[in-house]
């Protein structure tokens, strides 16, 4: 603790001076926007300080349309472009996230040599900002054939678990920092899951390493990020939207950004940690065994999923549960649907 001598807090402490002025022909108006309100101090949001907040969330499809009509003002669009699908797509995505697609989409179609950017500019463009840009590097053999696995265990349990997000796209093709990706996203905006959706997620999450381990009896380093993710679920589970029975509807996690100053300082007992521990384990060793079954079960698809893989490298929605011997319905796109 460095007392005044922060920088933030000489910042704080200049806002409040002016804030604070007694000169009655003086106005000072202060317009501030922030990602991380949990961190702000107390001092600057006393009664009296700010006479306005506005929570601004994510945009909705209606939103998001718009917000891309004003970034393509100036790029000349083709026929088969369609802004109310681009939005559809994007679930989540920010003005700026929208307008990075927007100039990528353009830089991509002059790369292209297009008079105008088409629709494929953009769906490239988004799984670029997605998945990752493709990384040219060659697999061996034995490492395309246990990708094609670990990335079928991901498309599959996404395909035959109730609640979990469509799957969109499946490929081998190494992205960013991973070998392959299953790409699945909801029909609509969600901003609330439930249990079952959650516990979805983690099966999902566990596909690649259960694809493993039925097939080769083993499993690999491959499924870190993996492991990462669902562990994140399991504990905001149990520790802070009460869907644990042993800890009960309590939060024991602390919230983002309230780090611990002290060692040793916590809200909750050495004893109630432990529990949160326990349950989480629990939590993904159940999920852990319901897919290795799952994947047991469904051998032959994952093997046509896989095989379907490893001949085409890349397959979109319809081809991969074409491989996997399923159907799904596309849904019918709602215009201006707000979820």
């Amino acid at each position: 603790m460095t007392g005044a001598n922060d920088e933030r807090e000489q910042t704080l402490d200049q806002i409040l001076t002016e804030l604070d002025g007694f000169e009655g022909n003086e106005a000072v108006v202060v317009l501030a926007a922030t990602n991380r309100p949990d961190v702000l101090d107390p001092a600057l949001l006393r009664a009296g300080r700010f006479d306005r907040r506005v929570a601004v969330q994510p945009p909705d499809r209606t939103g998001r349309g718009l917000i891309l009509d004003v970034h393509t003002k100036g790029i000349p669009l083709g026929k088969t472009v369609d802004l109310d699908e681009i939005a559809a797509a994007t679930p989540g995505m920010v003005g700026a996230d929208l307008a990075n697609l927007c100039n990528e989409a353009a830089l991509l179609g002059a790369r292209r040599n297009h008079d105008a950017v088409e629709l494929a500019d953009f769906t490239d463009s988004l799984e670029k900002l997605m998945l990752g840009a493709p990384r040219g590097i060659l697999l061996t053999p034995a490492d395309r054939e246990r990708t094609a696995y670990h990335e079928s265990g991901h498309a599959l349990i996404g395909m035959l678990t109730p609640g979990a997000d469509p799957v969109r796209k499946v490929s081998i093709i190494p992205r960013g920092l991973a070998l392959g990706v299953t790409l699945s996203t909801p029909d609509s905006d969600r901003v609330s899951y439930s249990r079952e959706e959650l516990h979805a997620k983690i099966l999902v999450a566990l596909g690649g390493r259960a694809a493993e381990e039925v097939v080769y009896d083993t499993y690999t380093t491959g499924a870190e990020s993996d492991i990462q993710q669902l562990t994140q679920i399991a504990r905001q589970m149990v520790g802070r939207w009460g869907m644990s029975e042993r800890i009960g509807p309590v939060a024991v996690l602390p919230s983002d950004g309230d780090g611990l100053w002290l060692p040793g300082a916590s809200e909750t007992s050495a004893d109630t940690q432990r529990v949160v521990d326990e349950e989480v384990h629990n939590l993904v060793e159940d999920a852990h065994k319901d897919a290795t079954e799952l994947l047991r079960a469904h051998r032959d698809q994952l093997e046509s999923l896989a095989q379907a893989l490893l001949k085409a490298e890349t397959l979109d929605m319809i081809d991969a549960y074409t491989a996997a011997g399923l159907t799904t319905q596309m849904p019918e796109p709602e215009p201006n649907a707000v979820a």
